[in-house]
């Protein structure tokens, strides 16, 4: 295959922009950019997009000079103009600047198309040439074609994330969940009898492509379809625990993210005692969570099953993605399918351990952290972003992180969870 790629392929532009072409928002946003091409008045242009499609980064294709953005800018976005600026100043702007401003010096610029294809050949494998990149962030995931046989997913774990043995520990909890019938996506191996190549200074493991769609949690009936699927994946997790992945819990997923975001200085000085304050308070709420909860067990989890994991069929779900399996409470792998108001999440979660409970106990002690696992995703996820802004991906999916108005909502969604955990839990 490498001798018939004479020439490079172009380059694979990492994650989604939130505007990828003026074309992609409304009509009229194309005329307004045609009407402006030599960009002589880009405030008119600005202004009027903003009206159109609100806030965000919008690649001006039309425009006649390639590779111009514009940055619609957020409602009353001059008016902190002077505060930004001094922040910027501070801190160098580090979530702030454009895409093409950042320094290209991630590893996975160093990814091109004919680096993946490379890889997978000297995995033993023959792919044809065609490449698809998928939506993921943490890793880069492609749909590749094959010379022979239907496409495979071929997965490039992020570089520094996870050492050899706890990608190998994902791996074999696949195995076992696959031994055991249970609807995962485990790797294929290669030719050596291993699951995990390394070449070029990459890690990569392929998959047997799965289709499928989103679940209807509507449905009381598909409630308890996945309870009990993952009844049977925690009855399987609560074996043996892994010994290189790591733990769930209060310092891993709320304390060191928190002192990761202060050290690096990522929250505006206007809003950074509010939010300290706020995150401080939120993280006792957490703790007197799990106060009350007791010593509950921990097992293998699949740690991050939302909707977006699970691909559903007539013959049910399959679960992917086990980037983030670690050991955690049980109730982890159940809050994230619960959504609405208190009431309708009292339902989902009764319809949902109805299920779980045919294969495997649940310790409703566990409730008590619902919202404190919500919480400690909350702050985890912002830290997360920060922890990546040198990678590509994060400031074209993200264009709004790192502003006031972000970290203004960060306060406000901490405030919420403060007083959510308060609450008596949800019954099951």
């Amino acid at each position: 295959m490498a001798k018939q790629r004479d020439r490079p392929l172009p380059p694979i532009v990492p994650g989604i922009a939130v505007f990828e072409t003026i074309d992609a928002l409304q009509p009229q946003a194309a005329a307004i950019v045609a009407g402006e091409a030599q960009a002589a008045d880009g405030d008119r242009v600005v202004e009027q997009l903003q009206i159109l499609v609100g806030t965000g980064r919008a690649r001006l294709t039309n425009t006649g000079i390639p590779g111009l953005e514009a940055v619609v800018p957020e409602p009353g976005e001059e008016t902190q103009k002077k505060e930004r600026e001094g922040f910027e100043e501070g801190h160098g702007g580090q979530y702030t600047r454009r895409m093409d401003e950042l320094p290209n010096t991630h590893p996975y610029t160093a990814l091109t198309p004919d680096r993946v294809l490379d890889a997978l050949e000297a995995a033993g494998l023959e792919p044809d040439g065609r490449l698809l990149a998928l939506n993921s962030y943490e890793n880069r995931v492609y749909q590749v074609g094959m010379a022979e046989g239907p496409p495979l997913i071929a997965k490039f774990y992020r570089p520094g994330r996870w050492a050899d043995a706890a990608i190998l520990e994902e791996h074999a909890f696949l195995a076992e969940l696959a031994a055991a019938e249970i609807p995962v996506v485990p790797p294929q191996e290669f030719g050596d009898s291993t699951t995990l190549a390394h070449h070029g200074g990459f890690r990569l493991a392929v998959f047997p492509r799965r289709g499928g769609r989103a679940p209807e949690l509507g449905d009381p009936a598909t409630r308890e379809w996945m309870g009990r699927f993952l009844g049977r994946i925690h009855a399987i997790g609560r074996l043996h625990p892994f010994a290189a992945r790591p733990v769930l819990d209060i310092a891993s997923f709320g304390e060191e993210p928190r002192d990761w975001l202060l050290r690096h200085q990522a929250v505006p000085p206007d809003l950074l005692a509010a939010w300290q304050g706020t995150i401080d308070m939120a993280l006792d709420g957490v703790r007197h969570a799990w106060a009350r909860a007791g010593a509950v067990e921990t097992l293998r989890l699949h740690g991050d099953c939302h909707l977006g994991n699970v691909l559903w069929t007539d013959d049910g779900p399959h679960f992917v993605d086990f980037d983030d399996s670690r050991m955690g409470p049980a109730v982890q792998d159940l809050w994230m399918l619960l959504s609405g108001e208190r009431m309708e999440m009292q339902v989902q979660l009764q319809d949902v351990v109805a299920g779980y409970e045919d294969f495997c106990d649940f310790d409703r002690r566990e409730l008590h952290l619902v919202e404190a696992l919500r919480t400690l995703r909350l702050i985890h996820y912002a830290a997360w972003i920060a922890r990546r802004w040198d990678d590509p991906a994060f400031p074209a999916a993200f264009p709004w992180f790192g502003t006031a108005h972000y970290w203004q909502a960060r306060i406000l969604e901490l405030k919420e969870q403060i007083a959510a955990m308060q609450e008596p839990p949800l019954i099951a």
